[in-house]
């Protein structure tokens, strides 16, 4: 029964020994007598017992390491304290087995001094401005290295960069005078906007006016073009309607009674005027001789004008 019993757990033994189960997304990494072997898959596998040997366990999974913070200096010599996070992945085992004896610690001092070695590049703005670019060269320097230990770098960030308090406060002085100086800029062009307004509305208006006040005066001149044009009209046809008067049977006559009448009225006027001294002809047959001249031109004017 004894012999049964120590039969059954070497049994046991060489069964756990030899039958080996590995999880998905991992490898392990067997030495016979201390030479590697092989690089067991997820799933079953057998092992010589006393003889094979897991020597190493790898995730294949992509592992997140915490970098610890460190003080870099930039380029314009001030000092940030600045830590990050990297997230990496094994990808030749065999490599991460052999390649480096730590290759956590060999990749977290990599990224420690690549991240010296990119800020010291920078000044201090720019370390600000520019984390996407200072992430993308650590990765790049890191995953270059890092070919020989198996380990491929997928990306690394930034948690933090902060500069001494000294420099904070100068910083928040800084940009307390930028606003105030883009408040400032604002202000000078909304007055200068608002001058801008008012001087283009008053040309405006003043072209508005000048241009009311140009077909004023064109409408008032082609208005007393007009009253000129009708009165001339009204003149001649009155002319006009004379002359054809003068041209009826009787209208010399006429024409010598007015002459008379207004020879009269002439010397009545003159005579009705003060300290005014009237001589009057001693022969009136003068003033039928005046009538007498008078439709002497009316008969000039009348007579027809004969084309040569």
């Amino acid at each position: 029964m004894e012999i049964a019993i120590v039969i059954l757990v070497i049994a046991l033994i060489f069964i756990t020994r030899s039958i080996k189960v590995v999880p998905q997304q991992n490898s392990w990494v067997v030495e016979r007598l201390g030479k590697f072997q092989q690089a067991l898959t997820p799933g079953l596998n057998f092992l010589v017992p006393f003889i094979d040997r897991v020597a190493y366990k790898h995730s294949l999974k992509e592992i997140p390491l915490d970098v610890p913070s460190q003080i870099c200096i930039t380029k314009d010599n001030t000092q940030l304290q600045v830590d990050g996070i990297l997230y990496f992945q094994v990808t030749d085992p065999i490599r991460a087995s052999y390649g480096s004896s730590n290759y956590i610690m060999a990749v977290t001092q990599l990224a420690q001094t690549s991240l010296r070695s990119v800020i010291g590049k920078l000044e201090l703005d720019k370390t600000f401005e520019e984390r996407n670019i200072i992430n993308a060269q650590i990765v790049a320097a890191i995953d270059e290295a890092a070919l020989n230990w198996g380990v491929k770098v997928l990306r690394y960030e930034i948690k933090d960069l902060t500069p001494p308090k000294e420099i904070l406060l100068a910083m928040q002085s800084q940009i307390t005078a930028e606003r105030e100086k883009r408040a400032l800029i604002a202000a000078s062009e909304g007055r200068r906007q608002e001058q801008i307004n008012i001087a283009t509305g008053e040309r405006e208006a003043f072209i508005a006016r000048s241009e009311g006040a140009k077909l004023a005066a064109i409408n008032n001149a082609q208005g007393e073009a007009g009253a000129i044009t009708a009165v001339a009209d009204a003149t001649a046809l009155a002319i006009e309607r004379v002359a054809a008067a003068i041209r009826q049977p009787g209208g010399e006559m006429a024409v010598q009674l007015k002459v008379a009448e207004k020879a009269v009225e002439a010397y009545a006027k003159v005579a009705s005027q003060a300290k005014t001294t009237l001589i009057v002809p001693s022969n009136m047959t003068e003033v039928s001789s005046l009538i007498t001249s008078a439709m002497t031109v009316l008969q000039v004017n009348k007579a027809p004008t004969l084309t040569p």
